[in-house]
C-alpha cells in the first residue's frame, strides 16, 4: 500500500496542543449527543434541550433538514445474528438466538454535513434493532474509548467555550484551555485525543457505547453493562492521508460492501460492584467479564437523503423490555436534545444532497 508523506515527529507545543484539542472539542465533544437534562438536579429554566441545540447551531451553523449533530453520514442496513449467549442476562428478544433486522447510520460527529472526513478522528455508529415482537432497541456508539464530560451542564459550557471566534473561525485557545483546566474529568479523553488520527475507513473501527445500562433477566436481576462493536476480520485501516478526498469514508464503505458484508461482534461487558454507572468519563477495568452477544452484519449502504435511517431518531432511551436505563444523566439528556433536533430538521424537510460547488466551499470552511 502506498504510504503518504512522513509526518512531522516533533511534539506539538502547548499552543498547538490546545488548538488541536479545541478543534476536536468543538466537534467531537458533541459525539455523545446534544445534552440537556430533563429533570432532577438541573434547573430547566437554566438549561433546556433547545438551548443546547441552539449552542450546537451557533458552532456549526444551521443546515436545513440535517441533524444538528452527526450531520454527515450514510445509512446502512443488515441484521443482527444473535449467538444467544446474552439471553440468560436479558429477556430482550434481540438477544434470543436468531436474526433481527437493523437499520444503522455511520457518521461523523458535528453539525456540518459538508465537513471533510479527515476533520475529526471520531466516527460514530448508530443502530436500530427491530424485533419481531414489535419492540425496538436504539443505540449510538463512538470510536473513542471514553467520553470527555460527565454532565449535561459541562457539555453545554464546553459548547460555549468552543464557539468560533468570528475573526479566525476557530475556538479561542485560551478559553478552551481555561475550560479544560476547570474540568479535570476530561483528562482521559484529552490524553486519547492528542494522538488520535482519523482512519480511512468506517469498517475497521471499534465503536463504544460509553454510557452504562442494565440488562434485566427473567427473574428481575439487574446487571450493569456497557457494550461495544468490534470489527470482525478487518485489519485496522491506515490513517487518512493527503491523497484522500473530503468524502473518502463513504467511497471506502461502498467499495468494501461490493466485495461482501461487513461484520462486527457485539460485546457486552458486565460491570462489577463499585464500577461507575453514572460517569461516562471513567472506564471500567479491563478484566471485567465480556459476553459475545452475536454479530452485526451490514449488507448495503444507502444515501442518508432518502435512505431508511433518514427519519430515525436514534434516541438511546428507546429500549426493549430486558434493557433498562442506569443513573447516567447523559442518556435522558441525549433523548431530550435528540427530540429537539428531530423536530427542527423534520420541520425543514428532507436534507438536500450537496452540490459539488457548494460541497467544496463548505468543506474548505470546515478545515
Amino acid at each position: 500500500m502506498q504510504q503518504g508523506p512522513k509526518r512531522d515527529a516533533r511534539p506539538p507545543d502547548a499552543r498547538q496542543t490546545c488548538l488541536r484539542l479545541a478543534a476536536i472539542g468543538a466537534i467531537v465533544l458533541s459525539s455523545g449527543a446534544a445534552f440537556a437534562y430533563v429533570g432532577g438536579w438541573l434547573d430547566p429554566q437554566r438549561l433546556t434541550p433547545d438551548r443546547v441545540v441552539d449552542a450546537l447551531e451557533a458552532n456549526s451553523g444551521v443546515h436545513a433538514g440535517f441533524r444538528r449533530n452527526h450531520a454527515k453520514g450514510v445509512c446502512v442496513v443488515g441484521q443482527f445474528e444473535s449467538s444467544g449467549a446474552a439471553h440468560s442476562l436479558s429477556t430482550a428478544a434481540v438477544f434470543a438466538s436468531g436474526n433481527t433486522p437493523v437499520v444503522g447510520r455511520l457518521a461523523l460527529p458535528g453539525g456540518n454535513p459538508y465537513a471533510s472526513d479527515s476533520s475529526v478522528p471520531i466516527r460514530s455508529f448508530a443502530l436500530q434493532f427491530s424485533s419481531l415482537d414489535g419492540e425496538q432497541w436504539r443505540t449510538g456508539m463512538n470510536s473513542m474509548p471514553v467520553f470527555p464530560l460527565a454532565t449535561p451542564q459541562a457539555f453545554y459550557e464546553q459548547q460555549l467555550a468552543a464557539r468560533p471566534d468570528p475573526k479566525t473561525g476557530k475556538p479561542d485557545p485560551q478559553r478552551m484551555q481555561a475550560f479544560f483546566g476547570a474540568h479535570p474529568e476530561t483528562a482521559a479523553f484529552r490524553a486519547w485525543a492528542k494522538t488520535a488520527q482519523p482512519s480511512a475507513s468506517y469498517a475497521t473501527e471499534s465503536y463504544y457505547g460509553l454510557n452504562a445500562f442494565y440488562l434485566v433477566d427473567a427473574q428481575g436481576t439487574r446487571r450493569p453493562v456497557r457494550w461495544q462493536l468490534a470489527p470482525l476480520d478487518a485489519a485496522a485501516a491506515q490513517a487518512a492521508q493527503p491523497q484522500h478526498d473530503a468524502d473518502y469514508l463513504q467511497a471506502d464503505l461502498e467499495q468494501r460492501l461490493a466485495q461482501g458484508p461487513l461484520r462486527w461482534r457485539l460485546l457486552v461487558t458486565l460491570g462489577a460492584a463499585g464500577d461507575p454507572t453514572s460517569d461516562a468519563t471513567r472506564q471500567w477495568p479491563a478484566d471485567r467479564t465480556t459476553v459475545d452477544a452475536g454479530i452485526v452484519v451490514i449488507t448495503r449502504s444507502v444515501s442518508q437523503e432518502d435512505g431508511p435511517c433518514r427519519d430515525v431518531n436514534y434516541d438511546p432511551t428507546v429500549l426493549p423490555r430486558g434493557i433498562a436505563l442506569s443513573d447516567d444523566p447523559l442518556v435522558p439528556a441525549r433523548s431530550a436534545a435528540y427530540a429537539a433536533s428531530y423536530e427542527r430538521r423534520t420541520g425543514e424537510g428532507p436534507p438536500q444532497a450537496a452540490k459539488a460547488s457548494s460541497h467544496s466551499t463548505q468543506a474548505e470552511r470546515a478545515q
